[in-house]
């Protein structure tokens, strides 16, 4: 495992994390909003925005009944066959190259999803970087050596799989050749809960497969993002919208642009907490120092004075003797003169 790039941007523990914004189904089946979320993603500070490449009929079959049927309450898609619900959240191929290309003129990192092998030919024509493998293809073996054949990176969702079936999706795609490689931690549901999202796995995963972790993140908010990265998770992919009142088959669940610019502050500020195992004072604490509590004289004292717990006390600021050595001075004698407000030092003792 070593650090790579995806379209010039390093992935890795020390950098700053890779932050996609997923379009999905939200552009509602308009260019003009499509390209409206890819400005939206950069001018959040995104590092990528990421499309979907399939049509209804590489998806699924033309069947409205049975189980092509989503007859679920707790389903955001219920009442939807799925050929018609792969109808309005596909994102015309067409359209592939403007949302690229605007991409592009953003600075940000244009890629997709292929969900079929033709859908691999079709991205490879329009030289995308890197490949992003959903949660319910990762069992596609065929898929992910035909992804993995291109060189390129590959991030790849775990939604739904067992230890076995990742072992062999990532032994999959390394004999098909792919060097670059990031599981993303990934709860397939929609919205998903924190409590089902169990990063805890996330470094487990990173030590088990050797490979670059991350997390694909259905919850609501940021925290998740943000915790995911305290445990050493150096992707992050959040479904994008710029209005979740606009309506979509993903909006429910979608960022909005406001919410996508918090993430990507404070994950980063996340990885720079993480830091490493320290104790004791570090530069940026030398100037606070002097205000940690130290004995003091609390009242005027002649040279022969007791010390006392009324004129000896622990207060700040912090240029006296440590207040562990009270117990040691009380009962001793002043040397010298000594006012109000003065630091108490070895000196002052008679010995």
């Amino acid at each position: 495992m070593g650090e790579f790039t995806i379209g010039g941007r390093p992935i890795g523990r020390n950098h700053r994390p890779f932050i996609i914004a997923e379009m999905s189904g939200n552009h509602n089946q308009s260019l003009e909003r499509a390209l409206a979320i890819v400005d939206a993603a950069a001018d959040a500070g995104v590092d990528a925005l990421k499309i979907q490449t399939y049509t209804a009929d590489t998806m699924t079959l033309d069947i409205h009944e049975g189980e092509f049927f989503i007859d679920d309450p707790t389903n955001n898609w219920e009442g939807n066959s799925l050929y018609n619900l792969y109808l309005q959240a596909y994102t015309p191929w067409e359209w592939h190259q403007a949302i690229f290309d605007r991409c592009r003129e953003r600075g940000i990192i244009g890629f997709s999803t292929p969900f079929d092998e033709s859908a691999v030919d079709f991205l490879e024509s329009l030289d995308v970087p890197a490949y992003k493998i959903a949660s319910f293809e990762n069992i596609d073996l065929p898929l992910i050596r035909k992804a993995a054949s291109t060189g390129k990176p590959l991030i790849v969702s775990t939604g739904m799989a067992t230890a076995a079936e990742l072992d062999e999706l990532v032994r999959t795609a390394r004999e098909a050749g792919c060097r670059d490689l990031v599981l993303l931690k990934c709860t397939s549901s929609y919205p998903a809960t924190p409590e089902d999202s169990n990063l805890a796995t996330i470094p487990h995963m990173r030590e088990l497969f050797g490979c670059e972790v991350g997390l694909s993140d259905h919850t609501l908010g940021i925290g998740a993002a943000v915790a995911a990265v305290a445990f050493g998770a150096t992707v992050i992919e959040k479904h994008f919208t710029l209005r979740r009142s606009d309506g979509g088959v993903d909006a429910a669940f979608s960022m909005e642009p406001e919410e996508m610019k918090a993430l990507v502050v404070e994950t980063e500020r996340a990885r720079q907490a993480i830091g490493t195992v320290r104790y004791g004072c570090i530069d940026s604490e030398q100037a606070s120092m002097k205000h940690r509590r130290t004995l003091y004289i609390a009242r005027d004292m002649k040279a022969g004075d007791v010390f006392t717990r009324e004129n000896l006390r622990a207060i700040r600021p912090g240029f006296g003797l440590h207040p562990k050595y009270m117990p040691m001075l009380l009962g001793k004698r002043i040397r010298k003169d000594a006012a109000k407000g003065t630091p108490v030092t070895w000196e002052l003792l008679i010995e």
